[in-house]
């Protein structure tokens, strides 16, 4: 059934739902070219969404999580799928998560280190893109590293770490960290993960406790329905937990 009209135009003033994709994390979306229509996980909860409130889903690819989190909240997107942060909490309401990803260190072969909690001792350098959401984590976390953020793409941080010698690890999403080993030789991957990462859907902050139900109780039908699982496999992520 369609849901009041009045909770259709609060998810979508403008007669459609603006929803913001996170071009920046290959486990949500993926557009390999300036011509290729994003593909994944987020644009079919989006397009899910938009059925059920009976309004076109407009599609707003952003290409770093930071300018995803801006747009949602300033009101520019309607919804949008972030990684649940504290900070952007601040701005943003967040949904329980319905996929957990894990957060990795990158080092050169001939680094010393062998696991995560070696990483955050004094005089080591970690890179990580800004705005993601393991770099808020580690600016939080780290207590004797250093973080050095770098403009945020897909592969910034892999490239960065071979580029200067004094970083000693790149922080990243694993399945994005893992096309870098193929991609990059000399690096190799720790063993694990740092943190967990959970995706959830977002909306800006300030919306009816009639629409946090709504947005709510819809990704609790998809994660228990399968739904979210099976859109993960259809588009080849792989080590990732669907949520249920």
């Amino acid at each position: 059934m369609r849901p009041d009209p009045a909770l259709v135009h609060e998810f979508a003033p403008t007669g459609e739902l603006r929803a913001a994709i996170n071009l920046g994390n290959p486990v949500l979306a993926q557009s390999h070219t300036a011509r290729e229509r994003p593909a994944g996980v987020t644009i079919d909860l989006a397009r899910r969404f938009g059925e059920l409130l009976g309004v076109p889903v407009q599609l707003l690819p952003f290409e770093t999580p930071g300018a995803s989190a801006a747009a949602i909240a300033s009101g520019k997107a309607d919804i949008g799928f972030l990684a649940v942060d504290p900070k952007r909490a601040e701005s943003i309401h967040f949904t329980a998560p319905y996929v957990q990803i894990e957060g990795c260190y990158l080092v050169r072969d001939a680094s010393p280190l062998q696991h995560n909690d070696e990483v955050d001792q004094p005089g080591r350098r970690i890179v990580a893109g800004a705005g993601s959401a393991y770099a808020l984590y580690l600016a939080r976390e780290l207590r004797h590293a250093q973080l050095v953020e770098v403009p945020f793409d897909n592969a910034c941080a892999a490239d960065a770490l071979l580029a200067d010698p004094a970083l000693d690890a790149a922080a990243g999403v694993r399945q994005q960290l893992l096309a870098d080993l193929a991609r990059v030789p000399g690096v190799r991957l720790l063993p694990g993960a740092f943190m967990a990462i959970h995706q959830a859907m977002a909306m800006p902050r300030g919306r009816s406790a009639a629409a946090v139900d709504l947005l709510e109780s819809f990704l609790a039908q998809q994660r228990s329905s399968a739904f979210v699982r099976n859109a993960l496999a259809r588009h080849g992520m792989e080590g990732v937990t669907a949520l249920a």
